[in-house]
C-alpha cells in the first residue's frame, strides 16, 4: 500500500523520537505526509490541590506541550504537516483526525511487555476505532 499521511501518536518521551523517525523511514520513500498528535496534561486535578497559586497551570502545561511538539518535529528531519494536542479520549481524536485529513497509516508507541498488557493496551481502542492501518511500535 502506498501511504499518503501518517499520524504519530506521541507523548512527552525520549522514546517519541523513535516513533516519529519510524514514521520518517515510511514517509520518506512515499513523499507522504507525517502529522503528530499528543494528549495534554489535564490539570485540572493540580488546580484541586492548589488553585489559588496556580491559576495559569492550564497555560503553563499548553506551552510546555507545544514546545515539546516543536523539537520534536525540528528534529524529524522531514517536514510536519500538522500538529495537535489533544485532551480527553486520544482515540477519539486519532479517529476524528483520520476522518477528516485522510490519514490512512496511524502510528503508535508501546512500552507495555506482557501479552495481557499489549492486549489491554490503550492502543487497542485507536487499532478498534481508527479503520485505517496501524502500526504498533514496541518502545522499550
Amino acid at each position: 500500500m502506498r501511504y499518503q499521511h501518517l499520524l504519530v501518536a506521541v507523548a512527552a518521551t525520549p522514546e517519541s523520537h523513535r516513533l516519529v523517525a519510524k514514521a520518517v523511514s515510511i514517509a520518506r520513500p512515499l513523499n507522504a505526509r507525517i502529522s503528530l498528535i499528543t494528549l495534554a496534561t489535564d490539570p485540572e486535578m493540580y488546580n484541586h490541590f492548589a488553585a489559588p497559586m496556580m491559576e495559569n497551570l492550564r497555560d503553563v502545561i499548553q506551552e510546555e506541550t507545544q514546545q515539546f511538539l516543536r523539537d520534536i518535529a525540528q528534529h524529524a528531519d522531514y517536514p510536519i504537516a500538522e500538529t495537535i494536542i489533544a485532551s480527553g479520549e486520544l482515540s477519539e481524536h486519532i479517529k476524528d483526525f483520520c476522518r477528516t485529513r485522510q490519514v490512512d497509516l496511524v502510528l503508535c508507541g508501546n512500552h507495555n511487555h506482557s501479552f495481557f498488557s499489549r492486549a489491554t493496551c490503550s492502543a487497542k481502542n485507536v487499532i478498534g476505532n481508527t479503520h485505517v492501518d496501524v502500526l504498533l511500535v514496541a518502545l522499550e
